[in-house]
């Protein structure tokens, strides 16, 4: 089972990473958001991914008019699907928006497409029924950043076909993945169940006002070598998806902290639109936040 065409839905952090690094490693890949102008973002933040490309894997600039030429891009679904042989979604972290794009996915990608998610906690067998091909339907998780922190979580539900999972696994390392299998549906799969408590632990501090966003980077880089703090992390990870996993916790369990957290996050981050790297503002200011000054850990 081998994939040529690849449509990623969504563009937003992570998608239109996927998108760039798929089509880097030689796929058809086609760039699926809900109107042009989300996908004129899009195509704006390739040319600095290519940048990033030269500076970190020194990628010539022949591949990356090579990688230009496998990118297309549309906002009618049916279009971006019509010869998908693997869809990647990618939209944002919120299992009503989940559903309801597998609904109207379902109705119009051929029978041979196979369903990825991205989710970072979600479980697939959440969405498998809506997906209507519970058998072609699995989770393919990246870490952000993904042409350097180059990871790729696998994982299945209890009716994933094994050898769609296999070729799965085949295609992460095809676009030059680590491929991570996972043989059981764990929530935050493993990258996520490790860092999840680390962030929730920073914020619990936030909001308790026990320590300020930079004394508590500086604590954990200082501590245990780390290049960027929890904080840090939430800014690059992008805010937003904190904030929408924090409020689907904070719904379920009625947890009077959660619920502070998601109050303060809605208030202070959510609102004002600053959502972390994607909009230049978050807990530090970038393109140059504080924590990569050279002094300060000092």
């Amino acid at each position: 089972m081998t994939y040529k065409n690849v449509t990623i839905a969504g563009s937003g952090v992570l998608g239109y990473q996927i998108a760039f690094q798929t089509a880097f490693h030689g796929f058809n890949v086609t760039v699926y958001d809900i109107n042009d102008a989300v996908l004129g973002k899009a195509k704006a933040k390739f040319s600095s991914l290519g940048e990033a490309f030269k500076r970190d894997l020194n990628a010539t600039q022949q591949q990356l008019d090579k990688t230009f030429q496998n990118l297309s891009y549309t906002s009618n679904l049916l279009e971006a699907v019509k010869d998908a042989d693997l869809l990647i979604e990618a939209v944002p972290e919120n299992p009503e928006i989940k559903i309801d794009f597998y609904t109207k996915l379902a109705k119009v990608a051929p029978d041979k497409t196979v369903f990825v998610t991205n989710s970072s906690t979600l479980l697939p067998s959440h969405f498998a029924e809506a997906t209507g091909r519970p058998s072609k339907f699995l989770a393919l998780h990246f870490a952000n950043s993904i042409w350097i922190h180059n990871t790729a979580e696998i994982m299945g539900h209890n009716t994933t076909d094994p050898k769609v999972f296999d070729a799965v696994v085949d295609f992460a390392k095809a676009i030059g993945m680590l491929a991570l299998p996972l043989h059981k549906e764990q929530p935050g799969y493993i990258l996520n169940s490790l860092l999840v408590p680390l962030l929730n632990a920073a914020t619990s501090l936030l909001v308790n006002e026990v320590a300020k966003p930079e004394t508590i980077d500086k604590t954990w880089m200082k501590a245990t070598g780390a290049p960027v703090g929890p904080f840090g992390i939430l800014d690059i990870v992008g805010i937003t998806t904190a904030y929408n996993i924090d409020k689907i916790a904070a719904e379920k369990t009625k947890d009077d902290l959660k619920l502070k957290t998601v109050a303060y996050l809605k208030e202070n981050f959510i609102d004002k639109n600053k959502l972390g790297v994607a909009t230049n503002e978050g807990f530090y200011n970038y393109p140059n936040p504080a924590y990569k000054d050279a002094d300060f850990l000092k």
